[in-house]
């Protein structure tokens, strides 16, 4: 198979890999000239994850959007030709904002993985776990617990009698709460458009031209650039949807070209970067909360601090425990942006370009597809 726990998604990578954030989870060990072993003469003491939500359907707002524009264009196109034969017949049932099955399974993945990583100390200790109050945060952490559980059954060596992990704490996503794992309460930060006029910007150097030539192909069809960028992410929500994803490509995907996949996954790590990290002054600041809270479970001891820190339950030891050696932490892929640019691990990238793509290398590291893909993992 191309989807294992320890490889990750590596079905049709030339193409899935290039999806931005909208990518599932797929591991970088080839990629990385540092090794995840353990270095002779040091133990591991202390593990924690921080985990992205598994492949999702649309959000709600989005899907309604892709919808309309499946209908507008079987209403309008006076042909449907070779590649295009799909559209004619195709119809939009995807769900909305929940884990699609693929996505869950990513997450039972993801706790076998973590399992077997950090076995020495998954054998004999029950991880404490958070997520934030979203309902398909919430199934990941379930789905990660259900994998971590189920190999650690089976593991002759795991110390007997120990219970379920569960998920300890649920955090608010109200637009009040202090919310560490997915901030929301700096307004000015909230309202900011800068990353909305870089997108729109780089969207207008490569995306015209497709357009051109998908209004050439379906005659009769006009599209926007935004509508063009539409029809990409079908691709994806399409292929992750399925039953089939690990062995055929939504029809979606055949439309565009490699390079034009290269460029969709640039727009996408720009507007993260633009966002959610460095590239906005604000940015990494919404992750300095959960930054203080590492460095708190790693000292043993206690938040101190101004930021976006729960205080009521950072200084509780039932709702944030200093005594654990493990850790589970369950997001979105806009607050991880923010913590990754928080802790200084892409210090070394230059601002991105906005007007020409950047490879891995001139980014120093720096993907959205890399960092924030479905059922990404920070260790």
């Amino acid at each position: 198979t191309c989807d294992t726990v320890d490889q990750g998604y590596q079905c049709f990578s030339e193409t899935s890999h290039l999806w931005g954030q909208y990518a599932p989870f797929f591991s970088l060990a080839n990629e990385s000239v540092i090794s995840p072993e353990v270095p002779a003469g040091c133990r591991v003491t202390f593990a924690q994850v921080l985990s992205r939500h598994g492949a999702r359907y649309p959000t709600d707002s989005k899907g309604k959007k892709y919808s309309a524009l499946i209908e507008e264009i079987q209403q309008n196109a006076t042909t449907f030709d070779g590649k295009y034969a799909f559209l004619k017949t195709y119809n939009y049932s995807l769900g909305a904002d929940d884990l699609t099955p693929f996505g869950e399974q990513e997450l039972v993945n993801s706790g076998i993985k973590f399992y077997q990583r950090y076995e020495s100390l998954t054998r004999n200790i029950v991880p404490f776990i958070r997520s934030s109050g979203s309902s398909r945060v919430i199934a990941s952490g379930k789905k990660f617990i259900e994998g971590f559980q189920s190999t650690k059954l089976k593991d002759p060596r795991a110390q007997p009698g120990q219970s379920s992990p569960k998920i300890d704490v649920v955090i608010s996503e109200a637009s009040s709460s202090n919310n560490t794992l997915d901030p929301g309460t700096c307004t000015v930060f909230e309202d900011s458009e800068l990353a909305d006029t870089v997108e729109a910007n780089f969207t207008a150097t490569f995306v015209p031209s497709i357009r051109q030539r998908l209004e050439n192909d379906l005659s009769g069809v006009s599209l926007t650039d935004t509508e063009v960028t539409y029809l990409m992410d079908m691709c994806s929500f399409d292929t992750i949807s399925t039953n089939t994803v690990d062995t055929k490509l939504s029809p979606f995907c055949d439309l565009f070209t490699h390079e034009e996949w290269i460029n969709y996954d640039y727009l996408q790590s720009l507007k993260k970067y633009y966002g959610h990290g460095a590239g906005n002054p604000l940015g990494p600041t919404q992750g300095v909360g959960y930054a203080n809270e590492l460095i708190a479970r790693l000292t043993h001891s206690p938040v101190h601090d101004d930021t976006s820190s729960n205080h009521t339950l950072d200084s509780n030891p039932t709702t944030f425990p200093l005594n654990s050696t493990l850790y589970a932490d369950f997001s979105h892929d806009n607050g991880i942006i923010s913590i990754l640019f928080a802790l200084g691990l892409y210090n070394g990238t230059k601002p991105l370009s906005t007007t020409t793509v950047e490879n891995i290398t001139q980014t120093d590291g720096f993907s959205s597809a890399w960092t924030v893909p479905f059922a990404s993992r920070l260790y």
